[in-house]
């Protein structure tokens, strides 16, 4: 089984920055590991993942400005997140699974999420 638990999120000013952690239990080096997103009312969005090789992927609407990453010895994957935008307003979930999906439908596992608010 694969236990994960978000920190980092909090409030911020439009143009800042956080970084989120997912820290993990289990077989963490052979998953391959997501961040999605989900505002009120809306459908859980896919954000960045990365494969167990370090292979990544990121979304069109925050390319550029966030950046996945992984720490297999501390077995923890982060979103390095700069200027902020309040449409990125959300609660943020990572998730792991042994293959990537753009689905959040498909990932097997779960974080609770963190809530990250960008002030205008």
């Amino acid at each position: 089984q694969v236990q994960l638990v978000e920190s980092g999120g909090g409030l911020v000013q439009a143009g800042g920055s956080l970084r989120l952690s997912c820290a993990a239990s289990g077989p963490f080096s052979r998953y391959a590991m997501a961040w999605f997103r989900q505002a009120p009312g809306k459908d859980r969005e896919f954000v960045a993942a990365l494969d167990e090789s370090g292979v990544t992927y990121v979304a069109d609407s925050v390319n550029g400005r966030f950046t996945i990453s992984r720490d297999n010895a501390k077995n923890s994957v982060y979103l390095q997140m700069n200027s902020l935008k309040p449409e990125d307003t959300a609660v943020y979930y990572c998730a792991s699974d042994l293959i990537i999906y753009m689905d959040a439908r498909r990932w097997r596992y779960w974080g609770q999420g963190t809530q990250v608010t960008v002030s205008s």
